[in-house]
């Protein structure tokens, strides 16, 4: 599986951005989906996760209400719907998939390269 995340950059606390995650190689339906973000000098962390069939989406607790992962399987696509950025959002964020879904870095068995995200105060 081969993923490449887009829709990085830079924004001011407060903005809006939304990034998404083209898939191929398979079929976007039979994997689980999410997404990982590493700032400078810390653990790459779990942000959002989504199953097969969208039915229940699971997120960190510093995303939560601020945050929207999505996906559309028709356009092997994923999503990440960021509203309300903070300073502490700034990281490289990562599409990911895997055949079980997770929010276990080290259960993850495709990452994409990241997208940088970069909130300004």
């Amino acid at each position: 599986v081969q993923l490449q995340a887009s829709g990085g950059g830079l924004v001011q606390a407060g903005g809006s951005l939304r990034l998404s995650c083209a898939a191929s190689g398979r079929t976007l339906s039979s994997l689980g989906m999410g997404w990982f973000r590493q700032a400078p000098g810390k653990e790459r962390e779990f942000v959002a996760r989504i199953p097969r069939y969208a039915t229940n989406t699971v997120y960190a607790n510093s995303v939560k209400g601020r945050f929207t992962i999505s996906r559309d399987n028709a356009k092997n696509t994923l999503y990440l719907q960021m509203n309300s950025l903070k300073p502490e959002d700034t990281a490289v964020y990562y599409c990911a998939a895997s055949t079980f879904i997770t929010s276990q870095v080290d259960g993850i068995d495709w990452w994409g390269k990241g997208t940088q995200v970069t909130v300004s105060s």
